[in-house]
């Protein structure tokens, strides 16, 4: 097993930050899921930055707790809230997520808002490689999961509940502000290619005001493959879900491609013999999402989205940086990633001068 797919996979202790009385939550559960009945286990999951998930077992079943983190915390994040809204409106739609169970905003119960949903038995890749398939399988799971953000973006939002999930329109003006704003709250240290790709981003924004669902953090590990086939069954972490525009979201996902090793954990494809492992190369990644959504022309200014995801990624780790500082990050591997804001600022910014 690789070191990341070791170090993420499966459960652990709750860690002592992370803690709370479990009778209350057994009491809550036995009132608010169907068929539910303890006694309860907990234990939390080792993957994930943001949001503390919790495996919780019981006889009836195994469940799966997201919860926001207990502290102080920035304005606006951490909303589980919205992520049980549209799980729950994309799950109706039969798109692939965890059954929801239940939102509960009662802070008494485990000391923050929480939501319940089902625990969906599967495989999780950490490596974007998957070392353990072969070529065949690689293929599928890397076409599948094209045609799944395809189908996401092809929702009308509307017609599915999500009316009021987003402000359709200036989504990037908004992220690029947003995520100004959350960074400056959590910096640490004065990085020259965030300011400049700040300043820069604004005035190079795109005239296109598509707008769809959109995932926000579309990867690898933010699916479940089922156990022997090759094909998504969950796409998890929707915490930065809202309406925007489709290719910042797909932009987002083919990092996946450029994103060197910079000390995170996290690989990427870059440098890869991706034709001997059976993945497509990011051009026919990106031809294939095109004939799925009707895009005849591509994608124009791909240089401009990929400066952008470069710096919203900095931005959310900057955040984990802050939590770190603050005594509130979810991961032990959170100062690792405080320590690639400044490489991947710097990669935004080189994209910022090709376009």
């Amino acid at each position: 097993m690789s070191s990341r797919q070791e170090q993420f996979s499966g459960t652990r202790d709750v860690l002592e930050a992370h803690q709370f009385d479990p009778e209350p939550l057994q009491e809550y559960l036995a009132s608010h899921v169907e068929a539910f009945h303890g006694p309860l286990t907990v234990r939390q999951f080792r993957g994930g930055q943001s949001n503390p998930t919790y495996l919780l077992e019981s006889p009836s079943g195994k469940y799966v707790m997201r919860r926001k983190p207990p502290g102080k915390l920035l304005k606006s994040a951490h909303a589980v809230d919205r992520e049980y809204r549209v799980i729950s409106a994309l799950h109706a739609a039969d798109f692939p997520v965890p059954r929801p169970y239940v939102l509960c905003e009662d802070e008494e119960v485990v000391g923050t808002m929480f939501f319940i949903m089902e625990f969906v038995e599967g495989r999780i890749f950490w490596e974007l490689d998957l070392p353990d398939s072969d070529p065949g399988e690689r293929s599928a799971i890397y076409e599948h999961a094209n045609q799944t953000i395809a189908d996401l973006h092809r929702f009308n939002y509307e017609q599915i509940g999500l009316a009021d999930f987003g402000k359709p329109g200036n989504y990037f003006a908004r992220q690029i502000s947003r995520w100004s704003k959350q960074y400056a709250a959590s910096e640490t240290a004065n990085i020259t290619a965030m300011n400049k790709l700040i300043e820069w981003l604004p005035g190079n924004i795109p005239d296109d005001e598509s707008a769809t669902v959109v995932h926000g953090d579309y990867r690898l590990d933010n699916m479940i493959i089922h156990p022997t086939e090759p094909r998504i069954i969950a796409v998890l972490d929707w915490e930065l879900s809202t309406i925007g525009h489709p290719l910042g979201d797909f932009t987002y996902h083919l990092m996946a491609w450029q994103m060197p090793e910079i000390g995170i954990g996290s690989t990427g494809l870059q440098g890869k013999d991706l034709v001997a492992l059976g993945i497509p190369s990011e051009e026919d990644y990106v031809a294939s999402y095109c004939a799925k959504t009707g895009r005849d022309d591509g994608i124009a200014n791909r240089d401009f989205y990929s400066a952008y995801n470069f710096f919203r990624i900095a931005a959310i780790l900057q955040g984990i940086a802050g939590r770190v500082r603050d005594g509130t990050a979810a991961s032990v591997h959170a100062e690792r990633a405080a320590n690639a804001v400044a490489p991947l600022a710097s990669l935004g910014w080189e994209y910022a001068q090709n376009a």
